[in-house]
């Protein structure tokens, strides 16, 4: 049976959390110290089996532990996922002031989860979770008002309460704040305030941000188009190995003016062309995609010389097995 792998980021979290807790607590037994070390170790080198024990022996009194136990069973890391499970460490961890823990225990109470769903707590634990440093803890409260679910509907609480977060440079919530621009959920659509959060968010590194900046700045939404700008900031996504911009970068490619002494792409544009179609033909499922891919790979075929192709092939499959998931 396969199980859910932690990611690289969701790792680089656990370990983030446990030099913070290891500074907030520099008089703790310092064994628990090491063992809590040992754990994070063993959970870096994906062996889940022995990372699990470690974290366990230690979630009688420490929070951070109870914590990461959860995120196995909610994440299924080693094993089946079970989310009631994973919901009552949370809960253990929240009362320790593990803020991630408080954050995931209110979704747990806004769910439902093995128990009847409640907003209002669930809004005060968001609240505590948000107090405690984890500042998107806000944004996800700022739904419910903005929703009125379970409670009585807020749209300028909830969307002062998203913004602040996301002024205050927390990239998730810089995508929230472009997601309801850009969709006109709960506020009228706003593109080009859609197009200057995803912009923020980019010049952070956010590479989902990247790509949205990419395609609206290819199409002119929010702002004038710019396909120079579109392909920096798609490249920059793709070069991340964020699959979603693979296809388009790969179209933009193909759609650069051509030489003007030959009637071609220039040699550079059409070899890119080529590359992200190819990385786009491994990783793509959708139907439509699929097929947007083939008729580029014939129409690249048609006049790239096939002398290439070996080595633009070593270079994906270079990229894809470094990004590989």
């Amino acid at each position: 049976m396969k199980f859910a792998r932690p990611s690289a980021l969701r790792i680089m979290m656990i370990a983030t959390l446990l030099a913070v807790s290891g500074a907030a607590h520099a008089e703790r037994d310092k064994a628990v110290d090491k063992a809590m070390e040992a754990a994070q170790a063993a959970l870096t080198a994906k062996d889940y089996p022995k990372a699990y024990a470690m974290y366990l022996r230690q979630s009688d009194r420490n929070g951070l532990a109870q914590f990461v136990v959860g995120m196995f069973h909610q994440e299924g890391w080693g094993r089946q996922r079970d989310p009631v499970k994973a919901c009552t460490w949370f809960e253990k961890a929240a009362q320790h002031k593990v803020p991630a823990a408080a954050n995931n225990w209110a979704d747990c109470l806004a769910q439902g989860v093995g128990r009847a769903a409640d907003i209002p707590a669930a809004l005060k634990w968001y609240d505590l979770a948000t107090q405690q440093g984890h500042l998107i803890s806000a944004c996800h409260a700022a739904d419910y008002y903005l929703q009125g679910k379970g409670i009585p509907q807020d749209v300028p609480r909830g969307m002062a309460m998203c913004t602040a977060v996301a002024q205050a440079s927390s990239i998730p919530a810089m995508l929230q704040m472009a997601g309801y621009y850009e969709q006109g959920r709960f506020v009228p659509q706003d593109l080009a305030r859609a197009r200057a959060w995803y912009q923020a968010a980019a010049e952070l590194g956010s590479t989902e941000a990247q790509f949205h900046l990419g395609v609206m700045l290819a199409q002119g939404d929010g702002g004038p188009a710019d396909l120079a700008a579109a392909v920096n900031w798609l490249e920059s996504a793709a070069g991340s190995g964020y699959v979603p911009a693979y296809l388009p970068l790969a179209l933009l490619y193909a759609k650069l003016p051509v030489q003007a002494d030959t009637g071609l792409l220039a040699p550079e544009h059409l070899a890119k062309a080529y590359l992200w179609n190819s990385a786009a033909k491994a990783t793509v499922t959708d139907a439509t995609a699929r097929a947007a891919v083939e008729r580029l790979d014939g129409m690249i075929s048609a006049v790239m010389p096939a002398a290439w192709r070996p080595t633009l092939d070593q270079q994906v499959a270079a990229h894809l097995a470094q990004h590989a998931h």
